[in-house]
């Protein structure tokens, strides 16, 4: 569990985190930013560059097994990353790994104040409007938990897992990224 460890970890905790795709909370400001649209959003355009930004902190998971592990589910078309540019420059962004109606939240970063939130709200709504059903966050963080994520117990997320995966898959290339007041009006939108 750590950048110099060799080894990959299973996790299966007792309560998982997961963050409702109707339930994302967008605070004023956010709301604000969001429909200023201050930076371009793209979708699977800079992959490595999000896992290298996301693993660039003083204590990491993300060790070279797990380089090597997303970046070959990002070939097969499996991991995907939204990221977030003011111009040039990889502001933010967000990567994680799509399994029929389910996504799998691995991490995000931030260089720009927001970049992240912008990123993981225009993330949910991507996945609401392709059917998604299921955002995996893992593990619950006091800034998760700020935008709705919360936590479940084992079972009751078994029992998710199972009906995101047997339903179906949703395309998350199927369309392209939303932009501006569209994030925020899927975000507003009831489930359904």
């Amino acid at each position: 569990e750590a950048q110099d460890d060799p080894r990959v970890f299973w996790v299966d905790p007792d309560r998982r985190g997961v963050l409702p795709l109707d339930g994302f909370h967008l605070s004023r400001s956010l709301r604000r930013t969001i429909a200023r649209q201050p930076f371009e959003l793209t979708l699977d355009i800079a992959f490595e560059e999000v896992v290298r930004g996301c693993a660039a902190r003083d204590e990491t998971w993300i060790n070279d097994a797990i380089f090597r592990g997303y970046f070959a589910l990002h070939r097969m078309g499996y991991a995907h990353s939204v990221e977030v540019w003011d111009g040039d420059d990889l502001v933010g962004g967000v990567y994680g790994v799509a399994l029929g109606r389910a996504f799998f939240g691995e991490s995000m970063f931030s260089r720009s104040t927001d970049a992240s939130k912008v990123a993981l709200a225009t993330l949910i709504a991507h996945l609401r409007q392709t059917g998604f059903v299921l955002f995996d966050t893992q593990f619950i963080t006091d800034h998760l938990a700020r935008l709705g994520a919360v936590e479940i117990a084992r079972a009751e997320y078994r029992r998710r897992l199972a009906a995101a995966l047997s339903d179906g898959v949703a395309e998350i290339l199927s369309r392209p990224l939303p932009r501006g007041t569209e994030v925020i009006r899927l975000l507003d939108a009831p489930e359904g």
